[in-house]
């Protein structure tokens, strides 16, 4: 399975970022971290907990702004790019799967992953048809009209992937999205994120979960706050 090919489409070069404790000593959860993602790529970051994974998945997602370095969408330098203009990119570009899938619990599923489209101006009936696809693609077309109450674990992973896909992301940021599932079950959820490196979108997987290896086109070990390519398991 060969790497994707072209420029990386997304790309962050020598970002880092600092926190300070409540007692006023400083932790460097990015230490000059260099990554990238290529079109029709599988890429996992791993480590342990506390490595900076989800610190880098904030900043890979536009969601928190570097300290030092600079972030690149599409070879353009979205590094001070404001807060608008970071949820406008988000809108367009992105798609995010969680540990917890983070679906509402009062609205069914179908509604759960129409959601994102709202927030586009798509209009409703056709919300209502990409919503129904997106749920048919990871196999819960029986499940639409069903609370997140009501599903298996697995089954709102895959419900929480439906809407992180149902707009077509360029690119696809899960972060510990098996965590909490059965050894089957993670095999499952991780098999349908991999789907979507076929359509040609980038997926950025951060996991601790090795059995996740052989999806990978390319895989990045973090430590402490610094992040080395270790090539792939193939």
């Amino acid at each position: 399975m060969p790497h994707g090919d072209g420029p990386a489409r997304l790309r962050v070069a020598g970002v880092s970022r600092r926190y300070k404790r409540s007692g006023g000593s400083e932790v460097v959860a990015l230490d000059s971290a260099d990554f990238e993602a290529r079109a029709g790529e599988l890429v996992l970051i791993m480590g342990p907990s506390g490595s900076g994974k989800s610190t880098l998945l904030s900043i890979l997602g536009l969601l928190d702004p570097p300290d030092g370095g600079q972030v690149f969408l599409n070879g353009d330098d979205v590094t001070s790019a404001s807060e608008d203009a970071r949820a406008k990119l988000r809108r367009t570009h992105l798609g995010f799967l969680f540990q917890d899938a983070g679906l509402i619990d009062r609205k069914p599923i179908l509604d759960n992953t129409a959601l994102p489209l709202i927030y586009r101006g798509v209009p409703r009936k056709e919300r209502e048809n990409r919503a129904q696809a997106a749920l048919e693609a990871v196999g819960l077309a029986d499940r639409m009209h069903h609370a997140p109450g009501e599903l298996s674990g697995g089954e709102r992973q895959r419900a929480g992937l439906a809407r992180a896909i149902v707009c077509d992301p360029d690119i696809l940021i899960c972060d510990e999205p098996t965590a909490a599932l059965d050894a089957a079950t993670a095999q499952d959820v991780a098999r349908r994120i991999s789907e979507m490196k076929e359509r040609g979108a980038s997926v950025i997987l951060a996991t601790h979960d090795r059995d996740l290896m052989p999806l990978a086109d390319r895989i990045y070990e973090m430590r402490h706050g610094r992040i080395t390519e270790t090539g792939a398991a193939r």
